[in-house]
């Protein structure tokens, strides 16, 4: 008999289901507020291969320690030089013009192109290789021409970055690593 998985939902105006996996190996579900909890509950048991499989990353990630709030302002001191720059590189290239660039510090987010045209940008990111940022700008100034993640959004991705997939999974390997960086 499988062991059960607990869970923690938030319900929103959302219209699909996701499941996210914070540093500490919890589980978070975020749902349409419609959606029963029986349907909630079949989603999570229907997925829980996955679910284990990604907290054992978490596991047996390397311990690292917290970044203090100091350092976390440091980090986006740093991004609020460095994304723009590269931002204003890529986006002629592109044949793209973007509004404001905004510098967090997210949790579930490594970046995101707005309608109006403005880009956010996780300041952990400064943690990972420059082609992995680099990446992650072309991702959302791409967004400028295909708001989805269509066929047609990934091929104008790869005609701007040919390795995307490398910085796409390297993000996926060491993601959860720069996420456990974040204070508490």
């Amino acid at each position: 008999m499988a062991q059960s998985i607990t869970y923690q939902v938030v319900r929103s105006s959302r219209k699909t289901i996701a499941l996210e996996i914070r540093p500490d190996g919890t589980l978070l579900v975020r749902a349409p507020s419609r959606l029963s909890d029986e349907r909630i509950r079949q989603f999570v048991l229907s997925r829980q291969d996955w679910i284990r499989e990604h907290q054992r990353k978490y596991q047996n990630a390397p311990a690292v320690a917290p970044m203090t709030r100091q350092q976390l302002q440091a980090l986006a001191r740093e991004a609020a030089q460095w994304f723009p720059v590269r931002a204003k590189f890529y986006a002629p290239r592109i044949g793209v013009t973007y509004g404001r660039i905004t510098i967090r510090a997210q949790q579930t987010r490594w970046g995101s192109c707005s309608s109006q045209g403005n880009l956010n940008f996780n300041c952990l990111l400064m943690m990972a290789p420059e082609y992995v940022r680099d990446y992650v700008v072309i991702h959302e100034l791409c967004h400028r021409v295909h708001m989805d993640h269509s066929p047609a959004f990934w091929a104008t991705v790869e005609r701007h970055c040919p390795g995307y997939r490398t910085a796409k999974q390297w993000l996926k390997d060491h993601g959860n690593e720069l996420q456990a960086r974040m204070p508490r």
